[in-house]
């Protein structure tokens, strides 16, 4: 499962944020939260959905624990960030390079392909963890239970110096 490296430049959201756990997983009532909200988002300039989380002080898959704390966003890609929808903030995503990864198959194996690229691809790659947001981007068609679903899985990455 190699990724593809591509570049993205900065990208303007709308949506719904929490923070959580592993522990205590509220992903499904966040986007359940957001979903009724996604119809009124003007100037949405694609069909996807966007699961954002962020790690304050960044992503370390050496120290991570099912404790470890992050906000999670449910998200649409919008043309400017300064719409004022209530119920719905702004988050903007920092361009850079990321790895993109495709996860097949249900939302409960999604953790499989975590553990391949923090514990197989990321050390054995010219590349380093980048403390900017994790995103995957999912159609609006997508569901969790789904063994055939796709989502595509970016993470923020750096060269290694030398």
């Amino acid at each position: 499962m190699d990724p593809e490296i591509v570049s993205i430049e900065q990208t303007n959201l709308l949506g719904k944020w929490r923070q959580m756990t592993l522990e205590a997983d509220e992903t499904v009532s966040l986007w359940q939260s957001f979903m009724p909200k996604r119809p009124t988002i003007p100037n949405r300039t694609d069909e996807f959905l966007y699961n954002v989380t962020i790690y304050e002080g960044g992503m370390n898959p050496d120290t991570f624990t099912a404790s470890t704390p992050f906000v999670k966003w449910a998200a649409v890609k919008v043309a400017e960030d300064d719409t004022i929808i209530e119920g719905v903030e702004p988050l903007t995503l920092a361009g850079g390079l990321y790895a993109k990864f495709i996860h097949q198959g249900p939302a409960y194996e999604f953790p499989r392909t975590l553990r391949y690229i923090y514990e197989e691809w990321l050390p054995e790659s010219p590349y380093l963890l980048d403390d900017r947001a994790h995103f995957e981007r999912l159609t609006l068609d997508y569901r969790p239970d789904d063994q055939d679903a796709t989502e595509e899985v970016y993470i923020p990455i750096v060269k290694k110096q030398g």
